[in-house]
């Protein structure tokens, strides 16, 4: 399947990938060795990554270094001093309780002299779950699924998160006084909002236990009720702007969707194609997202507008999927199902959506490409686009015709990643 077309949109995609990759960006950033200990602390899809990067570059001594970091399954590397331990994400697990624990037992004894550094990275959220006194694993896990049911937003889930969490929402940041605490941050959050990344373990919380009530009735989610409770009582509030256990701290995002979509945006120019860049945090509904690309796409056919061919879209952001079907499939396959059905096989016309990742949602691809003969296919191999779309299941669909994209792990996460070539 694969064609020069694409060819160049995997390039692209690669391109991005690589902007985002910790080893390029963290020795920038690094804090000047304290007087004390140096504790490395972190969370998220691309944290080991980080971790590694850090001890490449790190100029302190190393007798004084030491760290935990939690990660994904699969996402571990090889680190000498700083600990990796592996997690579950969406849906968090023990694992990621116990390590969270250890996190903050980790900086609970730290003084003045001391540094802790930590490395967040998207997917830290879930990898990083204490639940608050008197919740459960359970009753977080279930909160997060039911947002996650529902297609709610990265903001929306974050904030009620904060709320059922004894380390997010700075909390973390909190428990680091009175050590100076330097937060690395990879974004994959619309906006590149800090507190909003990982759901901001060591930044002040704008967000309130009424804005997560909010949302919570937004949704219908009544249960668990020991969760509900929790956050119709209010108490212990999260760390706010000005809060003065956080005054010495800082927090740099190193890494974000813009840097990788000009990355790509290099790549296309590279290749004679005009790039379009229509956004970093493009939000909505998966197949809502698709048919207004396929609109942009016509128009450039049609009327040669906002560019002539060849070009492509390039976009980024986190899209949603609301479950009502029973199929398979992240919200970039979904995309690019959505998206191949609005363009009926329109001749010269390519496209890859991915998250930057390396899986999409849950599953173990990428996201999928698209090709003017990608109905075609499907249609020969008796897969009825229409009704996979329905039953949310873009996976089954582009497994059937091999259009999926896998990549494995890359070991960063600067969130999706939309290619559209026109030709």
């Amino acid at each position: 399947m694969r064609t020069n077309e694409t060819e160049l949109l995997i390039e692209m995609f690669e391109a991005a990938v690589s902007a985002a990759q910790p080893a390029s960006v963290i020795p920038k950033y690094l804090p000047a060795p304290p007087v004390g200990r140096t504790v490395v602390i972190g969370a998220g899809k691309a944290s080991a990554e980080m971790a590694r990067a850090f001890e490449a570059s790190w100029t302190g001594p190393s007798d004084r270094l030491s760290g935990l970091v939690v990660t994904r399954y699969d996402y571990a590397v090889d680190c000498k001093y700083i600990e990796i331990v592996e997690a579950a994400h969406p849906v968090p697990d023990q694992a990621g309780t116990l390590a969270a624990q250890r996190i903050l037992d980790t900086v609970s004894s730290l003084t003045e002299y001391d540094l802790v550094v930590c490395l967040i990275s998207g997917g830290g959220s879930a990898l990083l779950s204490l639940p608050s006194d008197r919740l459960t694993l359970d009753d977080k896990q279930q909160i997060n699924r039911s947002l996650l049911k529902v297609g709610a937003n990265i903001k929306e889930m974050n904030c009620v998160r904060k709320h059922l969490s004894a380390i997010k929402g700075g909390r973390l940041a909190a428990a680091c006084n009175p050590a100076r605490l330097v937060t690395l941050m990879i974004s994959d959050v619309p906006d590149d909002d800090p507190d909003v990344i990982a759901s901001g373990p060591t930044v002040p919380d704008p967000t309130t236990y009424a804005d997560a009530l909010a949302i919570l009735k937004k949704y219908r989610i009544t249960s668990p009720d020991t969760a509900i409770s929790h956050i119709q009582k209010g108490v212990d509030e999260t760390p706010k702007p000005g809060d003065p256990r956080l005054a010495n701290t800082e927090a740099v995002v190193i890494a974000a969707p813009q840097m990788s979509l000009e990355a790509a945006a290099a790549v296309a120019r590279k290749h004679g194609i005009t790039p379009v860049i229509l956004g970093d945090s493009i939000e909505g509904e998966s197949r809502d997202v698709a048919l207004v690309h396929a609109g942009i796409a016509k128009q450039v056919i049609r009327h040669g507008q906002p560019v002539v061919k060849p070009c492509v879209l390039l976009s980024g952001g986190e899209t949603t999927v609301t479950l009502k079907g029973r199929g398979r499939g992240g919200r970039n396959a979904e995309f690019s199902l959505a998206l191949a059905i609005a363009l009926n096989g329109l001749p010269g016309v390519f496209a890859l959506a991915a998250d930057t990742d390396g899986i999409d949602g849950s599953e173990d691809n990428a996201g999928a490409l698209v090709t003017p003969e990608t109905l075609q296919y499907a249609a020969a191999k008796g897969a009825n686009a229409g009704s996979c779309l329905d039953e949310n299941n873009a996976y089954g669909f582009f497994q059937q015709i091999e259009h999926l994209f896998v990549t494995g792990p890359t070991l960063t996460n600067v969130n999706d990643f939309r290619a559209i070539l026109i030709t």
